[in-house]
C-alpha cells in the first residue's frame, strides 16, 4: 500500500515522568485510534529537555518507558518512533530514539549524533555535552511501508547525515526535536523544507508543544513536508496530534520528473577532503 497515515503527538512535557507516559500513551492510543499505522514522539517525551534532569530520568534498555513503548506498539499493532529519552549505557548518557515495529519489537535505535552545544549572543545557551555523549550511527530502519530515516533534533542540520538515510533507501526522514524559542522561529521551517527538498523525501519534525512552567521553552510547530518542499500539515505552539497522509507514489514521481539523487557528481565528491 504506497498511502498510510501517521500521527505526531505534540506533548506537552512536564517534570513528573509518570504524568509525562501517562499523556504518551492516551495520545497514541488516541492516533491507534484514528486509523494512524505510524505514530511519532516528541524529543525527550519523558523528562523536561534541560541537562540537570537527564542523569535522574535517564534508562537503561529495556527500562519502563521502552517496555511501555514496546506493549502499545503490539497491542494497537502500530509502528512505533518512540520519540528520545535520555538512555544510559555503562558510564553514559545518550539523548536516543527507540523504534518499535507492530509486533512490539525494537526495529532500530538513534543515538543524536550532533550535540547541541551553542551560545547565541541574546539568545540562548546551551551544552549537551556537559552531561550527555554523541552517538555513532546512521539510523534506517525498516518499516513494512518502506525505510524510515531517523535523527535527533540538532541532527537535522547538518545536510550529509540526511543525505546518508536518503542513500541508505530512506523514503521518509523523522525527527523528534525540541528546538527553542531563539532557533524555532528562524530555521525551523526552512531546514524542514530544505531537508525534504534536497532529499526528495517526506520530513517530519515532531516538537514537544511549549510549556511555559519549564526552563526549556521548546517552540512547537510539529511539521510534515513532502518531496516537493510544500508543508502539509503544521501545528502551533500547544498540545496536539498531527494527522497525514503518507503517499509513497509522490516519492517515486518527483525523483523521476526531477532526478537530483541520479544527477549527483560522485566522482568530484569523492575528491572532497573537507
Amino acid at each position: 500500500m504506497s498511502v498510510f497515515k501517521i500521527a505526531v503527538c505534540q506533548m506537552l512535557i512536564e517534570e513528573e515522568k509518570d504524568r509525562n507516559l501517562k499523556r504518551a500513551e492516551t495520545m497514541i492510543r488516541e492516533s491507534a485510534a484514528a486509523g494512524s499505522q505510524w505514530v511519532v514522539l516528541p524529543e525527550m517525551f519523558n523528562c523536561p529537555y534541560d541537562n540537570k534532569y537527564f542523569p535522574d530520568f535517564a534508562e537503561e534498555f529495556p527500562g519502563p518507558t521502552t517496555k511501555m513503548l514496546s506493549s502499545l506498539a503490539k497491542e494497537l499493532s502500530i509502528f512505533l518512533i518512540g520519540g528520545s529519552i535520555p538512555e544510559r549505557y555503562e558510564d553514559k548518557i545518550y539523548n536516543t530514539s527507540f523504534i518499535f515495529d507492530f509486533q512490539g519489537n525494537l526495529a532500530g535505535k538513534h543515538r543524536k549524533m550532533h550535540l547541541f552545544d551553542i551560545d547565541v549572543a541574546g539568545g540562548i545557551r546551551f551544552q549537551e555535552s556537559e552531561i550527555l555523549s554523541a552517538g555513532e550511527a546512521v539510523t534506517v530502519a525498516n518499516a513494512p511501508q518502506c525505510p524510515v530515516g531517523v535523527s535527533i533534533c540538532y541532527d537535522m542540520r547538518f545536510p550529509e547525515l540526511v543525505r546518508l538515510m536518503t542513500l541508505e533507501g530512506a523514503k521518509v526522514i523523522v525527527i523528534p526535536a525540541a528546538f527553542n524559542m531563539t532557533t524555532g522561529p528562524a530555521h525551523w521551517e526552512l531546514l524542514a523544507r530544505t531537508r525534504a527538498l534536497d532529499n526528495q523525501v517526506y520530513f517530519i519534525a515532531a516538537s514537544p508543544a511549549r510549556n511555559l512552567n519549564t526552563s526549556y521553552h521548546a517552540y512547537g510547530h510539529s511539521i510534515v513536508v513532502n518531496p516537493w518542499g510544500t508543508v502539509i500539515a503544521q501545528a502551533d505552539e500547544k498540545e496536539g496530534i498531527l494527522y497525514v497522509e503518507i503517499d509513497l507514489e509522490l516519492v517515486e514521481k518527483v525523483r523521476r520528473e526531477l532526478p537530483l539523487l541520479a544527477h549527483r557528481r560522485k566522482d568530484v565528491y569523492a575528491l572532497c577532503k573537507k
